[in-house]
């Protein structure tokens, strides 16, 4: 599969057909892997986290959630899409429905408590034969805590093909990272806010505003006090990133 390097990043273009072929693909031969995902504010963490590099740099593939990172790839000359843009908002009902057809097993870990199981039950009543457990992800969540322990173990006894962690970035990779070799799962996917949005527990962003890259704007309005750093600071840093990857590249193309 080709990939692409800009700004520091390794991004696979794919679609979420490939994406599920990826995730059926892993279950089926039983192997473990990461799908990782990147959009504007994940450039900017990676680049101030030492840690978060080390995370991406043990995934297996790292699609773009986010057409801010489609544009600028576009920018610097990089054949990326709109169909390449993979958000958990688009992915999660075609997930959940290859895994009720397949009879994959989904454990979700993260959200305030009982949201997952809120979740969790709207997807079962779209998808009556889905097999999923959930988790909260308010918990001491060092690798070496008892309820830490807990979790791996519910994991574990769930029998689960597909983990997915919402706890927000970077704190869901961070734990993915500390418990890698104890999370006894075929695909984990670091999935965000999916399940808050699939319970209701945030309002959901109009689709044609992810077409056309105003996503964050809606998002920014419906969560201001949470959100604004990512939307209004960290942009300046990744400002500074693209004029040097621009440059970069026009000098070697001389």
């Amino acid at each position: 599969m080709n990939t692409f390097s800009f700004l520091g990043l390794k991004i696979y273009p794919i679609t979420i057909h490939k994406l599920l072929d990826h995730v059926e693909q892993n279950i089926a031969l039983k192997t473990k892997c990461i799908i990782a995902n990147h959009n504007l504010h994940s450039l900017y963490l990676y680049h101030h986290d030492n840690k978060l590099q080390q995370f991406f740099k043990h995934s297996t593939m790292t699609h773009v959630d986010g057409m801010g990172l489609i544009y600028l790839g576009k920018l610097l000359g990089i054949p990326l899409h709109r169909e390449h843009r993979i958000t958990y908002v688009d992915l999660v009902l075609p997930l959940m429905a290859s895994a009720a057809q397949k009879g994959w097993r989904i454990f979700f870990v993260g959200s305030k408590p009982g949201v997952g199981e809120e979740a969790a039950e709207r997807l079962r009543s779209k998808y009556p034969k889905l097999q999923i457990a959930s988790h909260h992800g308010y918990f001491d969540s060092k690798p070496t805590s008892d309820e830490n322990r807990k979790v791996l173990a519910n994991i574990t006894a769930f029998r689960t093909d597909i983990l997915m962690v919402g706890m927000g970035m970077p704190r869901q990779e961070h734990w993915i990272l500390d418990n890698l070799d104890s999370i006894n799962s075929y695909v984990i996917l670091p999935s965000g806010a999916c399940m808050d949005y699939v319970a209701g527990v945030v309002r959901t962003p109009p689709r044609w505003a992810g077409r056309i890259g105003l996503e964050w704007l809606f998002r920014l309005f419906s969560e201001p006090r949470r959100l604004w750093k990512r939307y209004l600071v960290e942009p300046w840093f990744i400002c500074l990133l693209i004029t040097k990857d621009y440059f970069f590249r026009i000098t070697n193309k001389r």
